[in-house]
């Protein structure tokens, strides 16, 4: 089994599965969650935890790496955090892990929240369906990048 995630509301540990290549078809339907500006989920909506798999309980609390797949480069992650924390919008391709190990292709977008002095306080994000030509090239250059680190 893979990786233990720490949920820091409940303070159950989540392990996360070995992966299985199966794909879950997105539908297109509207997934979103919000963290706080350590990537803890703070919000989740029905869609986002039908598609994961994850109960309410188990994912707010859970830093948001608890759908990382591991074929997805730490580099591309580098970029979107460096990104948003300077409050700047991001988009991308991304292969991500529901609880059963099986993955799903989306293309993310993440925005920072502000507070009223312009000061982030948190992130949204969502996910649309990816068109499969520029998906499946991204995920071509994810396995170099991968086999690099």
């Amino acid at each position: 089994m893979g990786q233990k995630i720490k949920n820091i509301i409940t303070g159950k540990e989540i392990i996360k599965p070995d992966p299985v290549d199966e794909e879950i078809p997105y539908d297109g339907g509207i997934m979103i969650t919000e963290t706080d500006t350590a990537g803890i989920i703070t919000y989740a909506n029905r869609k986002f935890r039908e598609m994961t798999g994850y109960t309410k309980e188990e994912i707010i609390g859970s830093p948001h790496n608890i759908n990382r797949h591991p074929d997805m480069p730490k580099v591309a992650f580098k970029g979107l955090w460096e990104t948003i924390k300077a409050g700047h919008y991001w988009e991308g391709y991304v292969k991500n892990m529901a609880k059963s190990g099986k993955y799903y292709l989306v293309v993310v977008w993440i925005k920072p929240k502000f507070d009223e002095n312009n000061k982030i306080i948190g992130y949204i994000a969502g996910r649309k369906v990816p068109e499969r030509g520029p998906m499946n090239a991204a995920l071509e250059q994810y396995k170099g990048l991968v086999a690099a680190e």
